[in-house]
């Protein structure tokens, strides 16, 4: 998010037809320039579609179907069902969600050679794209086309990443060694917040605080592309106990078009400057559907998803 705000005052709209070319520049430089000691971090290159397109825009992903179904976003309704937003607070909002997500049944694993397929909608730098891409379970390949969101894609092309061989020097972990990690995390928040602490997956940043530092570890989390319900809820009930959440006392609609819940976070290390997270989730799943970064009130970019599921090969669509 901060690298969004950082670099949009001077961004020029980006052109498919130019950036192309620098897509395979791109994922090289994914793969070998960015390695931050953690043991996982925010998907440097399952970035690489998005940063072709536009280097401003912000990939946040969603939560997914196992089995090859979609996931039901169409038609959100335009009020949270059973819900009054002007009456609940963030932590009312956050464990209201957790109970809803812990209700639904164990997602079964996908196979490691199984494909997570996302179509999304993107805003930043003044414009707005579509994305498609499959990620392979295991982390082993990303797909996606040359030219997303033409008339004419181009060819579908696949780039090597074996993610879970590229050892701790790298930020980056598979779909499945994000999922397994969930599945460990108990359903309270105070037992969530321990176990991260515990695992210390991320170094601490010695600028923020030691909440800045568990939002940092949450948020990566909440980006895992396939999220056991158990760790969901423990994901939601840690995030009840940040001080200076804010509920947006309406729904909102994203860049696709479909209304969500919107729950505000001061950006760790500039909370006093009016720059902040803002998380998506879907009225009756409560499911994570996007996120976006909010400067002085206003939406500077981020992102929502369409169709998030697992399918059998790459260029399958659900």
């Amino acid at each position: 998010m901060t690298q969004v705000r950082e670099l949009r005052a001077d961004a020029p709209v980006a052109d498919r037809a130019r950036l192309a070319p620098g897509r395979a520049r791109l994922v090289e430089t994914a793969l070998t320039a960015r390695r931050s000691r953690v043991t996982w971090g925010r998907r440097s290159p399952l970035l690489i579609a998005a940063v072709f397109v536009a280097v401003t825009a912000v990939v946040i992903t969603a939560t997914l179907l196992a089995g090859g179904h979609r996931a039901g976003r169409e038609g959100t309704p335009a009020t949270a069902p059973g819900l009054d937003l002007k009456g609940m607070n963030a932590r009312e909002l956050l464990e209201f969600a957790a109970r809803t997500v812990e209700k639904q049944p164990p997602l079964a694993e996908p196979r490691a050679d199984q494909w997570i397929y996302t179509e999304e909608t993107q805003e930043g730098a003044g414009a707005d794209f579509e994305l498609e891409t499959w990620l392979r379970y295991d982390g082993a390949e990303l797909a996606s086309y040359s030219r997303p969101g033409a008339d004419d894609p181009g060819e579908l092309e696949t780039t090597e990443l074996n993610l879970e061989q590229l050892g701790d020097e790298y930020d980056d972990r598979s779909p499945r060694e994000m999922y397994r990690f969930l599945a460990t995390l108990p359903a309270d928040g105070e037992g969530t917040l321990e176990a991260l602490r515990e695992e210390n997956a991320l170094v601490d940043d010695k600028s923020l605080t030691q909440q800045g530092n568990d939002y940092t570890e949450i948020s990566v989390l909440l980006d895992a592309y396939v999220q056991p319900p158990k760790g969901l809820a423990g994901l939601y009930r840690a995030l009840a106990t940040m001080k200076g959440a804010e509920l947006v006392d309406h729904l909102v609609e994203d860049e696709a078009g479909q209304y969500a819940v919107a729950v505000r976070f001061p950006e760790p290390g500039r909370e006093g400057e009016k720059h902040a997270d803002e998380w998506l989730l879907d009225p009756v799943t409560f499911e994570v559907v996007g996120e976006r970064a909010i400067e002085d009130g206003e939406v500077v970019g981020g992102n929502a998803y369409v169709v998030k599921a697992v399918v059998n090969e790459a260029g399958r669509r659900p």
